[in-house]
């Protein structure tokens, strides 16, 4: 058993570096996302695992699925306290970035120095990243573990906060300890997504203490094992407002709360992120427009970014009908129609067009409203 369980090690091992040979026939998919207030937008993963805690792929294996998946930076976040294939892998917490270091550098990945303190609830399962040593953590109390942390300048984030086998009925809590870690600044974020679980409660925390929000695959497998990429689904992420691209950047980013969580086609942070991704990523092609009685004309609205905007009518306009839904597409233009309602109307006028965007949260409970603007020109029929 132990032989066979070696062989498929070494294979897997195999694989990921056989993967790792032939990248140069991979192509790489960007996430299109508009660069806002100054910021660089990075697309981050920051909760995965190797084959040195209980994941099933080498380390730089890691790299090469984030070059291919457009990410921008990343953090292995092997545990400590669980270490599964440790008869077959020697133990030294530092090495999965060591390894995987030089492969980032050659494919421009930003690899964050990390790794997962592994715990019962209370704390539970807390990722440090921005570490100088990981052995440092190796510890046999939590709390020494968190303090070994803090005391390399390491920020700290709360995985999975709902994650069943520690929650039973799926719902984050805070327990008092997860209180005294934030008051204490020992706790800086949490994970509104893990894999393909959201957790509201987690966004409502988020905002109610200052935490950074995170999004995150926590991918042991193959990435390709755990998203259907060829039929269009992606990853989730976190995305990093930067500077610049550097890790000393997105460390200054994450303790200022600069983050916006992105999963499968949502957005879910603060407005003041939200509304100029949204802003940025549509143009309207035609915002001056003529309209004869009730005659009916054809607004163009380009979406430049990979995110389907659901739009849905969050109000009564006076002057013209418009469409109660519409999708703005990814990187497409779209016709939104409107039509004159009086034969009355003369002039010029501004008309704003209420909206609330579906797929784009500001808490738990409220999605950005956001205005069509338009300039109608009401015109009688020429005899």
């Amino acid at each position: 058993m132990k032989q066979l369980k070696t062989l498929t090690l070494f294979l897997i091992v195999l694989l990921g570096l056989h993967n790792a040979s032939n990248s140069q026939t991979a192509t790489r998919e960007n996430l299109r996302i508009p660069d806002i207030l100054g910021y660089k937008t990075l697309k981050c993963d920051f909760h995965m695992h190797s084959v040195f805690s209980d994941g099933s792929v080498w380390p730089t294996v890691r790299i090469d699925e984030a070059w291919l998946n457009g990410l921008d930076a990343i953090a292995i976040t092997d545990h400590i306290e669980y270490t599964p294939h440790e008869e077959d892998i020697r133990q030294n917490f530092n090495r999965p970035y060591e390894i995987a270091l030089p492969r980032a550098e050659a494919l421009g990945i930003i690899l964050i120095r990390a790794c997962e303190i592994t715990r019962s609830m209370p704390p539970g399962h807390l990722n440090a990243m921005f570490l100088s040593d990981v052995e440092l953590l190796n510890r046999e109390e939590w709390e020494d573990a968190v303090k070994a942390a803090s005391e390399q300048g390491a920020f700290i984030f709360w995985n999975h906060p709902g994650w069943q086998k520690q929650q039973e009925d799926g719902v984050a809590k805070l327990s008092p300890i997860h209180i005294e870690l934030i008051n204490s600044d020992r706790l800086h974020g949490i994970e509104v997504v893990n894999s393909n679980e959201y957790y509201p409660e987690a966004f409502e925390f988020g905002l109610e203490y200052n935490l950074t929000l995170f999004s995150n695959s926590d991918v042991h497998a193959p990435i390709g094992m755990t998203y259907d990429m060829a039929g269009g689904e992606r990853r989730p992420m976190t995305l990093v407002f930067a500077r610049t691209r550097t890790v000393p950047a997105i460390r200054k980013a994450l303790f200022n709360q600069r983050t916006v969580t992105y999963w499968n086609n949502n957005l879910y942070g603060e407005e003041k992120y939200l509304r100029p991704i949204f802003n940025k990523s549509v143009t309207i092609k035609n915002p001056l427009v003529e309209l004869t009685k009730k005659s009916r004309k054809y607004i163009q609205i380009f979406n430049d970014s990979d995110i389907n905007y659901e739009l849905k009518l969050n109000g009564h306009v006076e002057e013209i009908t418009v469409p109660h839904d519409i999708t703005l597409y990814a990187r497409k233009t779209v016709l939104f129609q409107i039509r004159g309602k009086s034969e009355d109307l003369r002039g010029r006028k501004r008309i704003r067009i209420p909206y609330t965007i579906q797929n784009l949260h500001i808490s738990p409970d409220e999605l950005l409203p956001i205005e069509i603007e338009l300039n109608v020109i009401f015109k009688e029929i020429e005899s």
